[in-house]
């Protein structure tokens, strides 16, 4: 038995076919199915029911999986020790980013992480929480970036920074002439969202729920898979939207005066952390990327008297 026989378990696992889990491995089709064959004979017993289309775990499969996981984690932390112990920073880092933090985020730490870093092969995903969270479980990611908290047992979350919600608030709208905006203020009923899938919806409804006269079963018939699109419904007169802080630093300075309203203290902000499973590997990179992200982010984001805002419903 080895540990590659083991990884070419798991990756038949994941696949439910051997071609394409051959080119995950990056082998052959013959040398995967060749060597996990050579598992079964040595262990004698069968880990796959290849009659099934897809192909499934029999039984004793499954339990040979769960245990599989757990021997190639170990085998990956030996290597980790080593990485620590000697100070390097580099290898493969598979990094997971929900989509509404992705775009404005990334461009601010990336050139400065890789330069600073070069020897880090980062692979960078942009992915749902509920992707994450799955992900970060089978051990396909190393760590993520995500709105929390998200209470998962298994894994840590570091807080990176808190970022506030900002209205963007048409001419034409009845907040617009205010100078800065009340979560009382808010109605449900105009107030565009992005689509079901996005934790930042959960945040703006959470916002909301408890004001009087809500209904957020009902309400928010209009909704987008993306912030400008919400932006132009907005200044076509279908309701306001709120956007995280992050997303308005582009606005010029007349658009910032006209549309952006910012809320009273405590502003209502998204808590956004970095996300790693508790088996803490690879946390030399994971140190890295903290500090990288953190040091960026310090002069974007200077607000102080912050509300949290959950994206647990």
């Amino acid at each position: 038995m080895t540990i590659t026989q083991l990884k070419y378990v798991l990756a038949v696992s994941e696949h439910k076919n051997f071609t394409r889990a051959a080119e995950h491995v990056f082998v052959t089709q013959p040398t995967l199915s060749m060597q996990i064959q050579k598992l079964e004979e040595e262990l004698n017993i069968l880990i796959f029911d290849r009659s099934k289309k897809p192909i499934e775990l029999t039984n004793v499969g499954k339990k040979i999986v769960n245990q599989a996981r757990n021997i190639v984690n170990e085998a990956e932390r030996m290597q980790d020790v080593v990485d620590q112990e000697k100070g390097f920073i580099g290898g493969e880092f598979k990094l997971g980013i929900i989509p509404t933090i992705m775009p404005t985020l990334l461009p601010m730490f990336l050139k400065n992480f890789t330069s600073k870093y070069p020897k880090v092969n980062l692979k960078i995903e942009e992915l749902t929480t509920v992707e994450i969270i799955s992900k970060l479980k089978d051990n396909h990611l190393d760590a993520a970036i995500a709105a929390t908290p998200l209470l998962q047992e298994k894994i840590k979350e570091r807080v990176l920074y808190f970022e506030p919600f900002v209205g963007y608030v048409p001419k034409s709208h009845r907040l617009n002439s205010k100078n800065k905006l009340d979560r009382t203020d808010l109605d449900v009923n105009d107030i565009l969202l992005l689509e079901d899938g996005h934790c930042f919806r959960d945040n703006v409804v959470n916002i909301c729920k408890n004001l009087k006269n809500s209904n957020t079963k009902d309400s928010f018939q209009l909704e987008s898979g993306s912030f400008e699109t919400l932006i132009k419904l907005s200044n076509e007169g279908f309701g306001m939207t709120l956007l995280p802080y992050l997303n308005t630093l582009d606005f010029s300075e007349k658009e910032q005066k006209e549309y952006l309203r910012y809320f009273n203290e405590p502003s209502p902000a998204r808590e956004v952390s970095l996300l790693y499973k508790k088996s803490e590997l690879k946390m030399q990179i994971i140190n890295a990327l903290y500090d990288s992200i953190s040091g960026v982010i310090r002069g974007a984001i200077a607000f102080h008297n912050i509300k949290v805002v959950s994206p647990l419903k």
